[in-house]
């Protein structure tokens, strides 16, 4: 299963933002739409960065609430992993827990097509996991 599989399911909307963003507007976008990270993109839909809540508390942790008028280039995390529509879930799933993240921004071509987060990856390789276990199952009945 790769993460294409994941984007038909999920659809491929992704919420990013400009660099020069505070980290204020950032943290409203992230409460207002409920998610944990947000990739930091031009108008071309290249990566430039991403943003997650572990970078906002360590922002916060390490500037104190000035923090949050600085621009957000400042402090997202600027080397992304990436991945591409090919990658196996294994190998995202390999990714996320080796590299310590929860979200990898999808790229082809060169440009964001899609965002896929450690609860997508597990949603995914569960149910393949329960189909693996049903075919078994049904195998072993018929035999």
């Amino acid at each position: 299963m790769t993460v294409a599989r994941i984007l038909a399911a999920k659809g491929r909307d992704v919420v990013t933002t400009q660099a020069y963003r505070t980290l204020r507007e950032v943290v409203a976008i992230l409460a207002e739409r409920r998610i944990g990270a947000i990739v930091i993109a031009d108008a071309e839909r290249t990566v430039l960065g991403i943003v997650s809540e572990r970078d906002i508390v360590r922002a916060l942790s390490e500037s104190g609430a000035e923090a949050l008028e600085e621009p957000v280039s400042r402090h997202m995390t600027s080397r992304v992993v990436t991945v591409h529509e090919r990658t196996t879930i294994d190998a995202v799933m390999d990714m996320m827990t080796t590299g310590r993240f929860r979200h990898a921004p999808v790229l082809e071509h060169g440009r964001l097509a899609g965002l896929v987060s450690i609860g997508d990856v597990v949603k995914h390789r569960m149910a393949e996991i329960e189909t693996d276990q049903r075919a078994m199952r049904e195998y072993i009945a018929a035999g």
